[in-house]
This record gives structure tokens, sequence and C-alpha cells, in this order.
């Protein structure tokens, strides 16, 4: 599927130029000072939501069966899993999985892309073996100051 892409004013001045291009495109609205919009047609969200919940779906079948075919699948798509210690990696995968499986469920995909963006994170710092050493610790704390906790009341 093809996008197209309008300043937010142009839906609100002009939408006789932004609803045709509906026909045969998904249109992003961007805008200056906020998170850009997507406009499509129903059938299109439906079609791909639905196609989402069937693989979804399908691929916790095959990872609940078959633990290391799910693995390797993910493992082609996401090739930074291969820095993670190999005892993380059925926990990642695992995540993963039940974060897309809630999401095509209910719509709500944010946590999945939160979780995916979190492992791929936590992976490159594997990928770098003395970041990861750096970050395991001990830690110098003879510098440290110590900070009053924030209050939790508006003041």
């Amino acid at each position: 599927m093809t996008t197209r892409s309008f300043p937010f004013s142009t839906l609100i001045n002009k939408q006789t130029s932004v609803f045709p291009a509906l026909d045969d495109a998904d249109v992003i609205l961007e805008r200056r000072d906020a998170e850009n919009l997507v406009l499509m047609r129903s059938e299109r969200f439906q079609a791909m939501t639905e196609g989402l919940r069937l693989a979804a779906r399908s691929l916790s079948i095959i990872a609940r069966s078959n633990r290391s075919v799910a693995e390797e699948a993910f493992s082609e798509e996401l090739p930074w899993l291969k820095w993670l210690p190999a005892e993380a990696r059925p926990e990642c995968v695992t995540e993963l999985l039940d974060h897309l499986l809630a999401g095509a469920d209910t719509g709500l995909l944010v946590p999945f892309s939160r979780a995916l963006r979190e492992w791929m994170s936590t992976a490159e710092i594997y990928s770098d073996p003395e970041l990861a050493r750096r970050l395991r610790g001990p830690f110098d704390t003879t510098t440290a100051t110590d900070l009053p906790r924030p209050s939790t009341t508006n003041e």
C-alpha cells in the first residue's frame, strides 16, 4: 500500500484534495507541533488488523508447540537477538509474542512497540562487551551525592 502526505492544514482548508487520495493510498497528515496522523479507509484498516491478528495468533501457536521454530523466525526477522545472552532469548521471544498477540487482539500495539525497542536497546548494550560489563557494576559510589526523593504531591 502506498501512502501520500499532506500538511494537516490541507485537510482543514482543502478537504477535496485529501479525501480522493484515500481511494488508492493511506494519507499521512503532517503536523508541525504534534505527532503526525494517518487516515485510511476502514476496509483497509479492518484488513490490516485482521491480518495482524491472524499472523500473531499463528505465530503464537507455533511458538507454543515448537519454541525453536518461533525463535528462528524471530531471529531471522530480528537479527539483533543474537547479541542477547542465550538465556535471555526465550524470555525476549515470549514477551514479544505475548505483546504482539495482545496488541493484535485489542488493537493496542504501543506496548509491543515499546517492548521491541526495549529489547533491541538491551541487545545493543550486550553487543558491546565493555559497555555491558560497566553497566553490570560494581559502581564506584565514593563521589556520589544523595539526592532527595522527588515530591509526589503537586506543589
